[in-house]
């Protein structure tokens, strides 16, 4: 390596990112429950308006989405103009870091958040700074006591990933209000939509100048494959956002499938009724195993075993009966497995292997 070449300061800090496992070499049929995927796939909406958007494969996409922002901002009851769109939701962190966090600059986060925060801070040249959490839950106390005049974003996901815990509305506003004035809160609303009747925190964006919320159509909506993220945020934001965004980043067929998904809102209804029904049964089972998980307010479980050597036993154990399940050691949690919760058939499959795993550690000779 050239001693001459060198990448900006922060890029070799950042490790590379893996995400959740889609096959085990020498296992059929497998199961993945790693990545948070809807169990379902995307609506039949979405697959037809994907369809059909192969026949304009030869044209450029929209460059300021305009159909798709119209339609995000009609559901949710948004302002479209305050709308920005992106590949996935980490394209919106990333314009965020680039746009407002540079050398000199700190980002807070909280200990067990999405691990794009810090890599997207390294990225722009700042300083990640990591909040403790207390009992998997953000501390909106310690969130405000780490703040400084250094302070440009911070990154709070609510639900949390990969604890699938969350804070309550009178905590937001209250960590929103309490930030110095030159930071910007951003609530990152992934797994917004498996909660009934949770804004995401659209109202604290329409209430303040100082918070911006990205949410994503990679989870309740299917569409993970075609990476369609979205922001709302002030006027004044998303302007700067839109500065640095390629005209062209999103592609004619992710358009037309979020727009359609997005609209169908019996397809989203029934997700998240599945999700509640199938979740509750399987942390109730994995707690009657002795295997306790917080209660998750997303659509997976985090859980958690007696520490890190039961954790791997159980993951390798799950992977031999063609689980796939999600260590997050590196999310600072190394006794503990994410689990995503599928359709009911594979929530039975993960309780029953758990039951035997538990079994054979009981068991003297077995393994």
């Amino acid at each position: 390596m050239s001693a001459e070449i060198r990448p900006q300061p922060g890029i070799l800090e950042i490790a590379l990112y893996e995400g959740g496992k889609s096959k085990i070499d020498g296992v059929s049929n497998t199961v993945k429950l790693s990545s948070n995927e809807n169990p379902f796939g995307a609506s039949e909406a979405a697959k037809e308006a994907f369809s059909r958007a192969v026949h304009e494969l030869h044209r450029y996409p929209s460059s300021d989405h305009a159909e798709l922002r119209a339609a995000i901002a009609e559901v949710n009851g948004l302002n479209a103009s305050r709308i920005i769109c992106g590949a996935g939701s980490d394209e919106i962190i990333a314009f965020l870091c680039q746009a407002y966090a540079g050398a000199g600059d700190e980002v807070v986060y909280t200990e067990h958040g999405f691990l794009m925060y810090p890599i997207g801070a390294h990225a722009a040249g700042a300083t990640p700074v990591k909040v403790k959490e207390r009992e998997r839950v953000a501390d909106v106390d310690a969130i405000l006591a780490a703040c400084t005049g250094k302070t440009k974003l911070v990154f709070l996901a609510n639900p949390n990933n990969p604890t699938g815990t969350m804070i309550g509305q009178s905590d937001l506003a209250r960590l929103a209000e309490g930030l110095p004035p030159q930071a910007i809160l951003v609530i990152d609303g992934a797994y917004a939509e498996y909660v009934e009747g949770y804004d995401g925190g659209a109202s604290l964006v329409e209430a303040r100048d100082n918070v911006v919320m990205t949410r994503t159509f990679s989870k309740i909506y299917g569409l993970g494959g075609l990476r369609v993220g979205w922001g709302y945020g002030p006027q004044h934001i998303i302007d700067v956002l839109n500065r640095i965004r390629g005209p062209f980043n999103l592609s004619s067929a992710a358009i037309a499938a979020a727009e359609a998904a997005v609209r169908d809102t019996d397809f989203v209804e029934k997700c998240r009724a599945d999700n509640t029904k199938n979740r509750a049964w399987l942390a109730e089972a994995l707690a009657e195993l002795g295997v306790p998980s917080d209660t998750s307010t997303a659509n997976f479980v985090l859980a958690r075993l007696a520490d890190e050597t039961e954790a791997d036993a159980c993951n390798e154990f799950l992977a031999n009966e063609g689980l796939i399940v999600r260590k997050v050691g590196s999310y600072g949690l190394p006794n503990c497995l994410r689990i995503t919760v599928g359709d009911e058939a594979s929530c039975r499959r993960v309780a029953h292997a758990v039951a035997q795993f538990k079994g054979a550690q009981k068991t003297p000779g077995k393994e």
